[in-house]
């Protein structure tokens, strides 16, 4: 009987021994497994303050009637941005341009603007001299969702007072250039672009993941974002971002020129990010957008526009940011 007993006993030990040897390594399987995997996200504390430079060119370039005409817009800001706010999902960061400088230039305009430089000869100068350092909010999810920019139409609105002592038509333009260029629409979809709106799951390198966003302000449609993350340790995490854009060939518009019409575009966005994994901002990002298409001005007798015209357009954008941490 104890023979019996002890050969029993030597198989359960065996048996334990050998459940542990394959118990160990599916353990360290799934330790490893979850040293793969990242969590993104916004991290604000109030109070803490960061710094935005922004370098960016767009073109513009349509043909009439066989003639190349081309729009270029220069951005050189720098914008200061304090956590104001914080709370369960969501912060409200105030931003402040501290430096705005933008450059212009169309067939019959050419407008050149430095915030911080008098230009007395220059309407838009006293505009946008008018919002440096006034402060508007915005509202931004822990994924990165803008939920909403607010405050800054309002300052649009006082600045656009500056524009009282110029003609009517003058006016409108120049409202229309300044709502176009810095409204909270202009602002929200540039920001869109910008950030990165990270996945609530955790993910791992080479993992992609996408939103859709509309197209807030000029042309009407829609850009669908992917991002694919590339690297990451503790501190950093370098993502891959692209885009598809898509306008709404039925909606109507208004050109730089002030014409009414419609555009049938298809464009790519691609971006390099650096992700800083403690606040969740870009340290650094770098993108180009090239869109390719069809604009249809529409007949206008005031423009001179007798009939329906297509216009072929291409427009093209090359941009840099630097987020810093401030304190």
């Amino acid at each position: 009987m104890f023979k019996i007993y002890s050969v029993m006993m030597k198989r359960f030990f065996v048996s334990m021994a050998l459940g542990a040897t394959i118990a160990m390594p599916a353990f360290a399987q799934q330790q490893d497994d979850k040293r793969d995997y990242v969590d993104l996200s916004y991290n604000f504390l109030k109070g803490q303050q960061f710094e935005l430079k922004q370098e960016s060119r767009s073109e513009t370039y349509t043909t009439v009637d066989d003639v190349m005409q081309r729009v270029t817009r220069d951005f050189n800001n720098t914008i200061a941005i304090e956590v104001t706010e914080t709370s369960d999902g969501h912060a409200t960061l105030t931003f402040k341009y501290k430096e705005l400088k933008f450059n212009f230039n169309a067939r019959n305009q050419n407008i050149l603007v430095d915030a911080a430089v008098p230009n007395e000869k220059e309407p838009f100068q006293a505009a946008l001299k008018s919002i440096i350092d006034q402060p508007f909010s915005v509202d931004i999810s822990s994924s990165g969702y803008i939920n909403k920019v607010m405050g800054l139409d309002d300052l649009l609105d006082k600045a656009s007072a500056t524009f009282t002592n110029l003609k009517p038509d003058e006016q409108t333009a120049y409202k229309k250039l300044m709502k176009d260029q810095f409204g909270a629409n202009a602002f929200r979809t540039w920001l869109e672009q910008l950030l990165v709106i990270y996945p609530v799951r955790s993910i791992k390198t080479g993992t992609r993941w996408e939103e859709n966003v509309p197209i807030r302000t000029g042309l009407v449609g829609d850009i669908s974002l992917y991002w694919n993350l590339q690297t990451w340790d503790s501190q950093t995490a370098k993502i891959n971002g692209t885009g598809k854009v898509n306008t709404n060939k039925v909606e109507t518009f208004t050109t730089d020129d002030g014409i009414e019409a419609t555009a049938e575009i298809n464009g790519d966005i691609m971006t390099n990010y650096l992700i800083d994994r403690t606040s969740g901002f870009p340290s650094i990002a770098s993108q180009n957008t090239e869109m390719n298409g069809t604009y249809t001005y529409k007949a206008n007798k005031a423009k001179k526009i007798k009939s329906d015209v297509k216009v072929p357009v291409k427009i093209v954008t090359n941009a840099s940011y630097k987020i810093k941490r401030m304190k």
